[in-house]
């Protein structure tokens, strides 16, 4: 399995996997609001391909948390599926949290299937005073530090990212 960044020839075959995977009403959840600002954060967006076909695909997204600090959304992660179960979901997760990390970025948000996340270090405890700006299912809504205390104290609206900074141009600010 070889995981490789989004170029510009995956994009066509991105938004077919995302509808095949989630449907064509998918652009009207909570999370697509926030997508909606920024584009995704290019060295955080992954594909896999077999024989030539894209068959998985996960970006990262910015996103502004309440106390004004840049933090990321995951998601879409999407594999074909009559592939799924097969471990490549996971090692997309694993590999682009870790990517996150080596960036500098302090947190992450998810809203997904709990005991799926929740190996990655993802709670619902963690984003419980977190609000996203519309309609989810609350257990679903679940954060990750990247950072230890990334979200101490930390309470109110998510609202959508700036595009995100070069992570050369954050470790340089901070």
């Amino acid at each position: 399995m070889n995981i490789i960044p989004q170029g510009p020839k995956h994009g066509a075959a991105i938004e077919r996997l995302l509808d095949l995977t989630f449907g064509h009403d998918r652009h009207k959840k909570t999370v697509y609001r926030l997508r909606e600002a920024a584009p995704a954060v290019a060295s955080l967006s992954f594909v896999i391909e077999r024989d030539g076909q894209l068959v998985a695909s996960l970006r990262f997204w910015p996103v502004t948390l309440p106390n004004h600090v840049q933090a990321l959304l995951l998601g879409p992660l999407a594999v074909l599926p009559e592939l799924s179960g097969q471990g490549m979901g996971r090692a997309m997760v694993r590999h682009g949290m870790a990517e996150a990390k080596a960036e500098g970025w302090p947190a992450v948000l998810v809203v997904g299937e709990p005991k799926y996340y929740e190996p990655f270090g993802f709670s619902r405890e963690k984003a419980e005073h977190l609000r996203l700006p519309g309609w989810m299912e609350l257990p679903r809504f679940q954060a990750a530090e990247l950072i230890p205390g990334a979200l101490d104290g930390v309470e109110g609206l998510i609202i959508p990212g700036r595009p995100a900074k070069p992570a050369w141009a954050r470790k340089a600010e901070a």
